[in-house]
């Protein structure tokens, strides 16, 4: 009989990469000399297979002892029949599976109750991952112990890496109780969002809480080695949501500053966007003082929106106000808006340069995924508000917005019924608006409807051949409410007073048929409806002694037609050079075609109105004048039109001697000629022929060079005081045709750097694409890169070489020459170049510069230098317009990340308007 009188630790399974290991309680009976012998034998052949990585507990009321599978054990027989102990053993603690792996070894030491796993350890227990050089579980205590081992060279690697559900920390060393959850972690290791944390020492409280010790917090991709931080003794961190610490202190390269917080707040989020407020910066004006600019709040209001709304104000009493919002919704839409308003105070009051005045501006961008819906679209582009708004505005510093003419918006939708034939529908708002007269011109809004072309002569077959069979026609429908009035009066009762509003419809009936084989020739006729609902009363009003117009409202309407007919071929024809030279071939493509209009006179919607108190003199006029389409014709048109286009292409032999087959390439995309001839003319206030009107272009160097060109030939000889005269320019002792005006216009972009991004924004305020006119500097946020495609990669800063051979640069030229002969004045009016560069000086180092030379007027166009110095977390942006009217400069620096956008330092001039 053997007697066991305490418990074992008995090892079940020895495998090389997964054991068991089992906690065997036996109950205390007596003992004796024959019982400890036999236990010594057991412990001998047991413990030498104590080498597990996975370990199980099972709790029992009263534990026997079970026979472990491939364990060869002695046959044991209790024949004692001493009552059995009723003492509950000592609940232990590990009450699920722990799986660990060690490279070199896995050590179990029964009498201190540990595990040791040597060179990368890996232990798993429920949520808790751990990963280290070494590890030691104390099963015992419930601990579990961490951290670094020595290379051959003497070097600390392999540090721990401790994963608990979301929280991960990657400390020197660190102690954890599975029971109580706490952790005292050494030197920890730590990323919550943009923000990288550092602390000497970490108590871990529970799995929400967390006390640091020595905290440093930084945004730098190097954790050991930051550019800047922010030191603290004392933290509160709870991952996920927020930190709170004590004296803070900002640290750049090492170096303590004077910027201290006596406590400060960092929320940490999980979430894409947090609420919060945006701090403002300082700056000051001559002309309007002191200021804080830029403050405001960021409202997360959902995933799918948010709102900013920032503001500025000066001493001066000027203010600013903009509200921002980007909007969207996946697979079906997208948006942002924004709207500004600026109350401009300039000088003081009293003052004689002393003005007040209100701008604002609204842009709204707006797209729908046509895979939400793809029989409906709807989009909006605006940009509106103050004609001055871009010249004038104190958050916004950008030539090419400031130098357009037009503001323009357009809002649509469009819907397609699928029914026999098809029908559509759509309705759109536009706005356009010249910056210079300030009048604006809108639609609001343009009614479209249209139904497909029905052909009723095809048969069953469905065959459209033969002018009958190829007859169709189709219905139009428009209408519109137009607009026309000022800056003063947008959006004043008078602006809807003046409105006109009028409909048409339309029935072109349309036919197309061969001649002769290689002719293609059409003829159509269209009828016209107009319905308006002002028309026009004129007569000559003897008291004020003028002919006045009274407004009529109600419905009118007209109605018109005309017929049109065309005539056109293709021409090929191809020059053969022979195979073995490098130009092997040209091809020419001409396309004539031959075009005649006619419509009749509708002189019956004429009526006559004196012209004098005499009523003696008399003249014409249609009630219709000023209509919102126009009025009807009392004239007819006879005319015919000529039209000539040309294409030439070439076969060259290719340079690569591997390649069999020529390469074309393209030596004119177009070469158009256009001119038209009237039969209706009387050779005095109407001439004949139009002048030729001709226009081409093509392009070299890969696509990169486009270059245009156009000019205007006049059969027609003019007088002494410019006025063309009905006598051919040949027969006044000149040339065939008269050069009246010229001009030729080259954009060559190219970089080694790939493509180039377009400057949308400054597009969006509707002013370039490209950054000829200097980028589009947002003020309300520098934080952006003035340079496209700025993506701060770590591979593209990399320096491999004492010198690189291969500097990323880009550049873009413009060129324009314009030349005007109407009046025999033979003069150059246009000649400017303008050009745009940009160059990485070094990995950290970028320039810019945008500049051009008017020959005319010699001097030089608009300026602007631009540099950016990458400062890894920190970003340091300078640009400078040095010359005339929008001369300004702007310098900024600040943190890269979104986090911690506030902390920044920008100062600019006044722009000088």
């Amino acid at each position: 009989m053997i007697i066991f009188d305490k418990k074992l630790y008995v090892s079940l399974t020895r495998q090389k990469t997964s054991h068991t290991f089992t906690k065997i309680a036996f109950k205390p009976l007596h003992t004796n000399l024959f019982n400890i012998v036999l236990i010594s034998f057991f412990l001998t052949i047991g413990c030498g297979n104590l080498y597990s990585q996975e370990i199980k507990t099972k709790k029992t009321a009263r534990p026997a002892v079970k026979q472990p599978d491939k364990v060869v054990k002695p046959e044991i027989t209790a024949t004692d029949t001493i009552k059995l102990d009723t003492v509950r053993p000592k609940k232990t603690f590990l009450d699920g599976k722990v799986r660990y792996v060690a490279k070199d070894y896995a050590k179990i030491d029964q009498k201190k109750k540990t595990i040791t796993l040597y060179n990368e350890a890996e232990l798993y227990y429920k949520d808790v991952e751990l990963k280290s050089g070494i590890i030691v579980l104390d099963y015992e205590k419930d601990e579990v112990y961490a951290g670094r081992i020595r290379d051959s060279a003497g070097v600390l690697t392999q540090y721990p890496n401790f994963k608990q559900g979301a929280s991960e920390v990657q400390p020197d060393s660190i102690r954890f109780n599975f029971k109580t959850k706490k952790a005292l972690i050494y030197n920890s290791r730590t990323e919550q969002g943009e923000f990288k944390i550092k602390a000497a020492i970490t108590k871990k409280e529970n799995d929400s809480v967390y006390f640091l010790k020595g905290a440093r917090f930084t945004t730098s991709k190097d954790i050991d080695n930051p550019e800047y931080y922010f030191q603290t003794n004392k933290v509160k961190f709870i991952p996920g949501k927020k930190v709170i610490t004590g004296l803070t202190n900002m640290v750049i390269a090492d170096v303590p500053t004077p910027i201290a917080l006596p406590f400060a707040y960092f929320p940490m989020s999980q979430e894409k966007s947090v609420s919060g407020i945006i701090i403002p910066s300082y700056n000051d004006s001559n002309t309007r003082g002191f200021s804080l600019q830029n403050m405001g709040y960021y409202f997360a209001l959902s995933d799918n929106y948010d709102l900013t709304v920032l503001g500025d104000y000066y001493t001066n009493g000027s203010y600013a106000m903009r509200f921002e919002s980007a909007y969207a919704t996946r697979y079906k839409y997208r948006g942002n808006i924004n709207v500004r308003f600026e109350n401009l105070i300039n000088s003081e009051r009293g003052y004689p340069d002393y003005s007040k005045q209100n701008i604002y501006n609204i842009q709204w961008s707006h797209s729908k995924d046509t895979k939400s819906n793809p029989n409906s679209t709807f989009s909006a582009s605006v940009n509106m508000g103050s004609s001055k708004y871009f010249k004038q505005s104190i958050n916004q510093a950008n030539v090419g917005s400031n130098l357009n003419n037009t503001l323009s918006s357009s809002i649509s939708y469009n819907k397609t019924f699928n029914t026999i034939p098809q029908a559509r529908i759509s309705l759109t708002a536009t706005h356009s608006q010249n910056t210079q007269t300030e009048q604006i011109n809108m639609t609001l809004p343009t009614l479209q409807a249209s139904i497909d072309r029905v052909y009723p002569f095809v048969g069953k077959d469905g065959v459209k051949k033969g002018f009958i069979k190829n007859i169709n026609l189709q219905y139009n429908l428009s209408g519109k409410n137009n607009i026309v009035t000022t800056d003063s009066l947008f959006f004043k009762p008078q602006m809807f007073r003046d409105a006109q509003i009028g409909m048409q419809h339309s029935i072109p009936l349309s036919t197309n048929f061969k001649i002769f084989k290689y002719f293609s020739a059409g003829a159509s006729t269209n009828y016209q409806e107009t319905w308006v609902t002002k028309t026009i009363d004129r007569t000559y009003d003897l008291d004020q002694s003028r002919v006045v117009d009274r407004t009529v409202n109600g419905f009118d309407a007209f109605r018109t037609y005309n017929f049109s007919t065309n005539l056109g071929t293709t021409i090929y024809g191809t020059f053969n050079f022979g195979d073995n030279k490098r130009i092997q071939s040209i091809r020419h493509v001409m396309r004539p075609s031959i075009t005649y209009a006619y419509t009749p006179s509708f002189e019956k919607y004429y009526n006559n109105y004196a012209v004098d108190a005499s009523g003696r003199i008399t003249n014409s006029y249609t009630r219709f004048e000023n209509g919102v389409y126009g009025a009807p014709s009392k004239e007819n048109s006879n005319i015919v039109g000529f039209s000539l286009s040309n294409t030439f292409e070439a076969k060259v032999r290719d340079s690569d001697s591997t390649k069999t087959e020529p390469k074309k390439i393209m030596l004119l995309n177009n070469l158009n000629f256009n001119t038209s001839y009237n039969f209706n003319a009387d050779g005095k206030q109407i001439l004949a022929w139009q002048p030729v009107l001709v226009s081409g272009g093509t392009q070299f160097f890969d696509n990169k060079m486009n270059v245009n060109f156009g000019a205007t030939l006049d059969p027609y000889a003019i007088d002494n005081s410019g006025t063309r005269i009905n006598t051919y320019n040949i027969d006044n002792g000149g040339s065939l045709f008269r050069l009246t005006s010229a001009n030729v216009t080259m954009n060559y972009s190219f970089s080694n750097k790939g493509g180039k991004e377009e400057n949308k924004q400054s597009e969006r305020n509707g002013g370039r694409k490209d950054d000829l006119f200097g980028t589009n500097t947002d003020l309300n946020d520098p934080r952006n890169s003035q340079f496209a495609n700025d993506k701060n990669d770590d591979d593209e800063n990399v320096i491999t070489e004492f010198f690189n051979s291969k500097i990323p640069w880009d550049m873009t030229m413009a060129y324009s020459l314009t030349y005007s002969n109407i009046n025999r004045e033979s003069k150059i009016t246009g000649n400017s170049i303008m050009i745009s560069a940009n160059m990485d000086i070094t990995p950290k180092w970028k320039g810019g510069v945008s500049t051009g030379y008017d020959f005319v007027q010699k001097g030089v166009t608009f300026t602007q230098f631009r540099f950016e110095r990458d400062l890894l977390s920190w970003r340091m942006a300078f640009n400078w317009s040095p010359l005339g009217t929008n001369s300004n400069w702007n310098f900024f620096i600040g943190i890269k990340s979104g986090v911690l956008s506030d902390i920044k330092w920008n100062k600019r001039s006044a722009i000088n308007r």
